[in-house]
């Protein structure tokens, strides 16, 4: 055996067993819902073929949920990434310092929520918005002598709390852009100050160009987050019976929806064929946002 042959060998044994797991765990169940997306099943009957039937009620409105599950899902993605990535940007610049004493803390107490579990975060926030007992409504009687609205149970609140929540959660992305800006030359930065520049021209000439390929992955990573929110609207559905009704609509997300038609409904086959159409829109709209970064993306080469 030749020493190439012999490093090839031991390198398949070495990742074996990631290969083994990505197989059976990963790779099998996503061809095993494709073609299901093109089967009637449930759970007490055998898959049976029906072509591209799922797709065609889908695509032609008899799945009810469809179109009220794209729309809350837009509107989230619409309000939740702009916020998000002004406000981790923001967070991060003003994190973006050196030789002040205690910075580390201030960076580790703004990263904190973000290491939070999800389903433990938003039972937080379910208290927080709770008509009756939470914070929030407590600090809306006590200034204004007012009971608070009723977040959670109101349609034109509810989809603004899980910004809220999501909002929240902008470590990630707070570090992220802490990392590029941390990448911007400080020459460019004294050399513009020289030449009169202000702050806000500083900011938007030099830095944001520099920063840009990281605003365009946090973009690419916030889009592709929001598309698939459930854990927060999931629970909102369920919190003890205080929030807001499946059947107002106004929390059924896209991934949600899925999770409806297999598990309540038991509807398989449609909820893989969901499953497959995000897949898709999600695809279209990296390929979109990689096709603008053209125009607004720089890289320093």
């Amino acid at each position: 055996m030749t020493k190439k042959n012999a490093t090839t060998k031991y390198f398949f044994l070495f990742i074996s067993p990631w290969l083994i797991g990505f197989i059976v765990f990963t790779l099998g169940p996503v061809l095993s819902s494709l073609y299901l997306s093109f089967t009637k099943y449930s759970i007490i009957e055998a898959p049976r073929w029906v072509g591209l039937l799922n797709y065609k009620a889908i695509l032609k409105g008899f799945e009810p949920n469809f179109i009220n599950s794209v729309k809350v899902t837009a509107l989230f993605t619409i309000l939740a990434v702009p916020l998000n990535i002004i406000i981790a940007l923001a967070a991060a610049l003003l994190l973006n310092v050196k030789n002040i004493r205690g910075i580390t803390i201030f960076r580790t107490v703004f990263f904190l929520p973000a290491l939070i579990p999800v389903v433990a975060t938003t039972i937080i926030w379910a208290w927080i918005f709770h008509p009756k007992y939470g914070v929030l409504n407590l600090l809306y009687l006590k200034l204004f002598g007012v009971q608070g609205p009723n977040w959670l149970q109101n349609p034109q609140l509810v989809l603004g709390c899980i910004v809220v929540i999501t909002i929240w959660t902008f470590g990630n992305t707070m570090m992220i852009f802490l990392a590029g800006l941390q990448g911007v030359p400080k020459g460019l930065l004294d050399a513009a100050t020289i030449d009169g520049a202000s702050g806000w021209q500083r900011f938007r000439n030099v830095t944001v160009p520099y920063i840009s390929p990281v605003i365009f992955f946090n973009v690419i990573i916030g889009i592709i987050g929001a598309f698939q929110v459930f854990t927060q609207a999931f629970i909102f559905t369920e919190f003890n019976g205080t929030t807001v009704s499946v059947n107002d609509k106004a929390v059924l997300f896209y991934v949600l929806n899925i999770y409806q038609q297999a598990f309540e409904n038991g509807r398989f086959g449609l909820a893989c064929a969901l499953a497959w159409i995000l897949l898709v829109v999600i695809l279209i709209m990296t390929l979109i946002q990689f096709y603008l970064k053209k125009k607004w993306v720089f890289y320093n080469e």
